[in-house]
């Protein structure tokens, strides 16, 4: 049996945030790492910098915008990119998949949406459906599958401050909160939750409110989610707070998932 931690983590542009990785992954025992919004158009990924930290990379992204990434201590025995599923806009620079024997990782950087009458929030829930179209043509819920990534939902109302004031947030909606769960009844535990089942936790803490983080005023969108097998395998789920504190950091922190396999 070995120990077997896997992260998720929005950098907010990947090479702006290189300090802050080099510094938590210095102390951090992490083995697959999948990141969001990259922000980098593909030959300037930092390739060598993760090398250097012992780390493959698995990775598509654009300038300034999107872009998502798995990088891993071991090669993976395979990866793909984007649904695969012919329907445009393909979303490449959104997810990547990825496994290592039989255990599986799926990376998203959902759709913010913007606001519920925008045509980016149809997009949204657009995603949404061919996410759990993707799930039935290749999983099985008897498989190892984690899925993780930025899925800007919070799902409940302790998973957001004043959740009396965001009822028509495009990330705390009821519709999409409905769809995210629908999804995740394909077969998925909130691993978080499992060992967190308390209020006042958050992934995500917005620049434009000041002191967000010492106040604790977020959003926890950012999700561990992973069937049977895995839960039983796991031995713990957390939010790690500190890299948000360092200079120049994301508005995201890390979420850690550790496992038994």
């Amino acid at each position: 049996m070995a120990r077997i931690s896997i992260a998720t983590f929005n950098v907010n542009s990947v090479r702006m945030r290189l300090p802050i990785l080099e510094k938590w992954l210095k102390d951090r025992s992490i083995d697959v790492l999948c990141l969001q919004e990259t922000k980098v158009v593909d030959e300037d990924f930092p390739v060598a910098a993760f090398k250097e930290m012992g780390y493959r990379a698995v990775f598509r992204g654009e300038k300034s915008y999107n872009g998502v990434a798995i990088l891993t201590k071991v090669p993976m025995d395979g990866f793909a990119i984007g649904f695969g599923d012919g329907e445009e806009p393909e979303c490449d620079t959104r997810l990547v998949r990825g496994r290592i024997g039989d255990f599986c990782f799926i990376n998203t950087y959902v759709p913010q949406g913007k606001a519920v009458d925008h045509a980016d929030y149809v997009f949204k829930h657009r995603f949404l459906d061919r996410m759990k179209a993707l799930l039935k043509r290749e999983y099985l819920t008897s498989e190892k599958v984690v899925w993780v990534g930025d899925m800007n939902v919070a799902p409940t109302d302790i998973d957001v401050t004043s959740p009396e004031k965001k009822r028509d947030h495009p990330c705390f909606a009821p519709d999409i909160q409905k769809h995210f769960e629908d999804v995740k009844s394909w077969g998925f535990v909130d691993l978080f939750r499992k060992y967190r089942p308390g209020e006042g936790e958050f992934s995500f803490f917005d620049y434009r409110v000041k002191n967000s983080l010492d106040r604790n005023i977020g959003w926890r969108i950012d999700h561990v989610l992973v069937t049977p097998s895995l839960e039983s395998a796991a031995a713990d789920c957390f939010i790690d707070r500190d890299p948000r504190g360092w200079e120049q950091p994301s508005d995201h922190t890390p979420v850690v998932a550790v496992f038994d396999l």
